[in-house]
């Protein structure tokens, strides 16, 4: 580990049943390369010696995360998740709390469906990251041409894509200050998409860090494939 690079949890939200992939299973339990995607998610965290510790949030009556081999890895905990993203986060905290961690330790919250985060990319974020006041997110830059439509599905104008980036994980906070930021922000009903917006709407300006585009989140079956090629080719 770099001498730079702070000690760190690990928040995977893992409780969600990705639709979109039409499967007979949440997207997290599909096979890549011989292994969960979700096993590939945990397994940059679990490979790096700045780990204090992993928390993964699945559903109460989640049958498939007992079966894989790091469910019974000491250095991983399950909680139970919630209805939306923010919950499931927002238990994994209070696990952490209850676990002893500092208001002060770093969390990083790293999507179940992201399977492709590079070491680099993750040595990257907690080195630039380290002494941030607030803390970032890895994103990407947005490289088309970007269109903002009206309600009939026409466009009215065409963004000025240069200060336009797409938010990837993991995203880096201090665990008390993620806490506060999403539970108030919860409460005043707002809406949270990810652990960064929570911040914003906290007022605070996370840092974005850039990672590599590859990092991708399996959304549609498409993605799956697009990894399974590149597997296949390592």
């Amino acid at each position: 580990m770099n001498r730079s690079s702070p000690a760190f949890w690990a928040v995977i939200p893992a409780a969600g049943v990705g639709a979109r992939m039409a499967a007979d299973r949440p997207k997290q339990y599909l096979q890549l390369g011989g292994r969960s995607i979700l096993e590939h998610s945990l397994g940059c965290f679990l490979d790096h010696p700045g780990l204090l510790g992993l928390v993964v949030s699945v559903a109460c009556d989640d049958p498939f995360w007992p079966t894989l081999p790091c469910a019974v890895d000491p250095r991983v905990v399950r909680v139970d998740g919630g209805r939306e993203r923010a919950d499931s986060v927002l238990n994994a905290l209070l696990h952490l709390h209850a676990l002893g961690a500092s208001g002060d330790d770093w969390v990083l919250v790293h999507d179940a469906a992201r399977p492709n985060l590079a070491r680099e990319d993750l040595d990257k974020l907690l080195g630039e990251l380290s002494d941030d006041p607030v803390g970032g997110l890895l994103a990407v830059p947005a490289r088309d041409t970007l269109k903002r439509l009206d309600k009939q599905g026409r466009v009215v104008e065409t963004v000025d894509r240069q200060c336009i980036w797409q938010a990837y994980t993991p995203q880096m906070f201090r665990l008390g200050a993620l806490h506060r930021a999403l539970a108030d922000s919860l409460v005043a009903d707002a809406n949270i998409t990810d652990e960064s917006s929570a911040m914003e709407w906290a007022g605070l300006s996370p840092r974005l860090i850039e990672g590599r585009s590859d990092n991708i989140k399996v959304t549609r079956p498409e993605d799956l494939e697009w990894l399974r090629l590149r597997w296949v080719n390592r």
